[in-house]
Formats: structure tokens, C-alpha cells, sequence
């Protein structure tokens, strides 16, 4: 029970703090919805993203490799199509012109607006998972966090082990201890201590306890990344009224802009992993 309360608390300040960003391609999809005043849509676009997320941090943690060693060759093909719908989710934005003093006249048909919230789940939910690089994203930082935590002294229930031999196992080379050393110098944490601690954790531990752990982390990280985006449309919307409304829309223009070059930046990714 130590273990697993430690593990969805550092859960919940990692999805909570990762989340903050305004660069990624989620944040935009919010920022420029919620500069629309379309806090529902925001909201579903942000549990869509969020159960994406949830998907690959399970599978990263839970040390799912052989998902991943099936899913990587197809990777190239799947984030060209995430170029696509990038693009042309980008394109959607940059064309919309917001007009603030009639923006809520749009929404009084409960059928528009039930089909434009569920549209919102799907955007947020394929805006991540077309986009596979997520998977050695949270396996990456996961790895460093719970590393960091468990070198601390708290108990993780052995859930420090499962993710290092997953980086290990992607990561075939020295780099992820080297980085592991270099995570705890940064704290000024004595890596024989933490050695010494981890090894606390060696007495035989329940089989179920590694999924418990693992779905722990996943949920509270995800649960997290909603509580941050939900108050970050909250926050928008809110405000969008006391800037000028052709600020409003040039930011808008600008966001779409942006995403549309993350869209560029997927495909260059792709094509240079088929090459």
C-alpha cells in the first residue's frame, strides 16, 4: 500500500508538470479552442489525449517491450499519417475567425454541440497516439523519476527495476545507466546509497503488485495532465474577453501555423526512419 499511495503521488505531479508546456501539440489544440471559449470541446479533447497517454505510459512502465518490438516497424507509417492529420488540423485552425461578442450564439443546439464534443475526444485521443515517439517519451522520463524517487529512500515496490530493464532493452547501449548517474548527481545523491536502498526492495514482492503499480502510475499521470489542462482552458476561456479580438485571432492563426510544422516535423522523422 506504501508503495503504491508513493508511486500515483509522483504519478500525479509528473502528469501534472509535464504537462505545462505550451509547445506540444495538445497545448495548442487547447489554447486554441479555449481562446474560442470551447472549454467542453477542450475538455474531451483533453481525456482523449489523456487515455492515449495512459496507453503508453502502461505499456511503457509495465515493461511491455515486446509491444513495442512489434509496434516499430510500422512507426514511420503511423506518424505519417499523424503528419496528415496535423496538417490538416492545423489548416482547420489557422482558418477559424473568432468573433467574441457572438461566440456562445453557436452553441444552443444540444445535438451540434454533443457531436463537436465527441470530435474533441477523438482529436486529443489520435493528436497523441498517432504519434508513437510518445511511448520512449514517458519510458525515458518515467525512468528518470522513479529512478530519482526510489535513489530518495521511498518505497516503489520494485517498479524502479521494471522500468530501468525496459530502458535497458530498448536502449542497448551504456547511455541509460550514464544517464541514470547523471539524474542522481543532480540531486548530489550518493549513487552506492541509492544502490543500497534499491536493494531494501529485493524480499519477494505479490505477482499482481508490478500491474498495481503500473496502473497506478499510468492513472494518476494521466489524471494529472487533466487537472492541468482542464484549468488551463478554464483559465482561457475565462480571459479571452480582455484581449483584443484580432490578437485573439492572430495568436489562433499562429497556433495552427505551429502545429502544422510539428505535422512537418513527423514526417521528416519518418522519412528519415524508412530511409
Amino acid at each position: 500500500m506504501q508503495s503504491i499511495i508513493t508511486i500515483s503521488i509522483v504519478g500525479l505531479i509528473v502528469g501534472f508538470i509535464f504537462s505545462m508546456p505550451i509547445a506540444g501539440p495538445i497545448s495548442i489544440l487547447i489554447t486554441s479552442n479555449a481562446l474560442k471559449g470551447r472549454v467542453r470541446y477542450c475538455n474531451m479533447a483533453t481525456l482523449g489525449a489523456s487515455f492515449a497517454d495512459f496507453v503508453y505510459v502502461f505499456a511503457a512502465v509495465f515493461g511491455l517491450t515486446k509491444f513495442y518490438s512489434l509496434y516499430q516497424p510500422v512507426i514511420p507509417y503511423i506518424l505519417l499519417v499523424g503528419t496528415l492529420f496535423l496538417i490538416f488540423l492545423g489548416y482547420k485552425i489557422t482558418k477559424t475567425k473568432v468573433d467574441l461578442e457572438h461566440i456562445d450564439e453557436k452553441s444552443h443546439l444540444p445535438g451540434a454541440v454533443k457531436k463537436r464534443e465527441k470530435n474533441g475526444f477523438w482529436a486529443g485521443f489520435l493528436l497523441n497516439f498517432l504519434n508513437p515517439t510518445l511511448f520512449i517519451g514517458w519510458l525515458t522520463s518515467s525512468f528518470v523519476v522513479i529512478s530519482l524517487v526510489a535513489a530518495l529512500g521511498f518505497n516503489t515496490g520494485g517498479l524502479d527495476k521494471t522500468v530501468d530493464t525496459s530502458f535497458s532493452s530498448i536502449n542497448k547501449s551504456s547511455e541509460d545507466s550514464t544517464l541514470k548517474k547523471r539524474a542522481l548527481s543532480y540531486l548530489h545523491i550518493d549513487a552506492k546509497k541509492a544502490t543500497q536502498e534499491a536493494a531494501k526492495e529485493d524480499e519477494p514482492q505479490p505477482k499482481y503488485l508490478s500491474l498495481l503499480l503500473s496502473l497506478s502510475y499510468a492513472f494518476f499521470l494521466s489524471l494529472g495532465s487533466i487537472i492541468w489542462f482542464f484549468y488551463l482552458a478554464y483559465l482561457l476561456a475565462k480571459h479571452r474577453h480582455r484581449i483584443n479580438v484580432n490578437v485573439v485571432n492572430r495568436i489562433i492563426r499562429g497556433l495552427g501555423l505551429v502545429l502544422c510544422l510539428f505535422g512537418a516535423a513527423l514526417a521528416y522523422k519518418a522519412i528519415t526512419m524508412l530511409m
